[in-house]
Parts: structure tokens; C-alpha cells; sequence
């Protein structure tokens, strides 16, 4: 796995061992963020299951002004940090090692907004999926940019609802056994 562009491109990216984590695939993230090109530079991107971190690591090598990381698993932070070590990143970030739902109630109250909203809950628990955006579309929604974005990565057999609360699907992206299921705050079409 490696940093598909932007200021670590090419560079290598470890991953936690076993099979709890499941990254998302460099071909899958390079169609993620070919999407949200002209919307990263600038913006505060929140990675929720984070993982090995390699999502929000793409965000920061594409200009976010700042990622926070969202991982509760002890080896998966341990590969957060020691992917953000090895590419020598000491800002711009914040990892938050508890659940999701604690960190968004969190956040719902912070400064600065979220511009884009990345989730990828492990496969094994679906429930995940449909407990974060009803947050994300109700009690967590001051969380949100008035323009932010909500894209959840989910395997192809697994029906994500067109809306939950505020947030209303615009997009899909399908590629192999995953989809990309793009969400906005209003029910207009794509928002970018």
C-alpha cells in the first residue's frame, strides 16, 4: 500500500496485522480522491475507522488543512502513528483513540467544521454504517461544513440508506466488491 499523490506520493504505508482492518485499496482510494480533487485542499477532513490511517494520510498529501483520525483499535493507532512518523508529518493532524459515536458527539461542539466525512466501518459490523450517519444526519450534524460531504466506503451486497436525517445520498461509485456512497446535507445533487 502506498500514497497515491500529492507531497508523499509513492511513499509506502504499513498496515495493522490480521484481518480486523481492511484497507481500502490504492486503485479504490485513487477513484475516491480523483472525486474530491478540487474540494481537499483547504479542508478539514475527519477519517472515522480510521485504520492504517491511509485515507486521511491521502488527504493530508493533497493539502487538507487538517485530518482527524478516528480509531479505537490499539493496533490500527499503532499504524496511524507509525505511518504518519515514517512520512515525517508533525501537524495538520489529530488522532482520537476513542469510539466513533463519543468523538462525534465531541466534535459536533468544536471548531473547525468538517469539510468532507470519510467512513469505513469493518465489514463485519454493518450496524456501524447506519448508527454514524444517523448521527452525522442528526444530533452530530453541527459537526458538518454547510457544504460538507459524507462518503461512506461499504461492500457491494450491503444497502446503505438514500437518507438518513439531514443527509441525503447523491452519488454511488461502484468499483469491484466495494461502493463509494457519496451523502450532502441537502438533497440537491452533487454539491461540488
Amino acid at each position: 500500500m502506498r500514497v497515491i499523490a500529492g507531497e508523499f506520493r509513492s511513499r509506502p504505508l504499513g498496515t495493522p496485522k490480521g484481518l480486523d482492518t481492511r484497507p481500502t485499496s490504492d486503485r479504490l482510494r485513487e477513484t475516491l480522491f480523483n472525486v474530491l480533487a478540487p474540494r481537499i485542499a483547504g479542508s478539514v477532513f475527519l477519517d472515522l475507522y480510521a485504520g492504517s490511517g491511509a485515507v486521511g494520510i491521502e488527504a493530508l498529501s493533497r493539502g487538507a488543512s487538517h485530518v482527524i483520525f478516528v480509531e479505537h483499535a490499539p493496533p490500527a493507532l499503532r499504524a496511524i502513528r507509525s505511518n504518519l512518523a515514517s512520512l515525517g508529518i508533525r501537524g495538520n493532524y489529530s488522532i482520537q483513540s476513542h469510539r466513533v459515536s463519543t468523538v462525534l458527539h465531541h466534535l459536533a461542539a468544536a471548531e473547525p467544521k468538517a469539510d468532507i466525512v470519510f467512513l469505513d466501518p469493518p465489514y463485519n459490523t454493518a450496524e456501524e454504517y447506519d448508527s454514524t450517519l444517523t448521527l452525522l444526519g442528526d444530533e452530530c450534524l453541527p459537526l458538518l461544513a454547510p457544504n460538507a460531504i459524507v462518503i461512506a466506503e461499504h461492500l457491494r451486497k450491503l444497502d446503505l440508506p438514500a437518507a438518513s436525517g439531514a443527509l441525503h445520498r447523491y452519488r454511488t461509485l461502484k468499483q469491484g466488491d466495494s461502493i463509494l456512497s457519496f451523502y450532502s446535507i441537502s438533497s440537491v445533487d452533487d454539491p461540488s
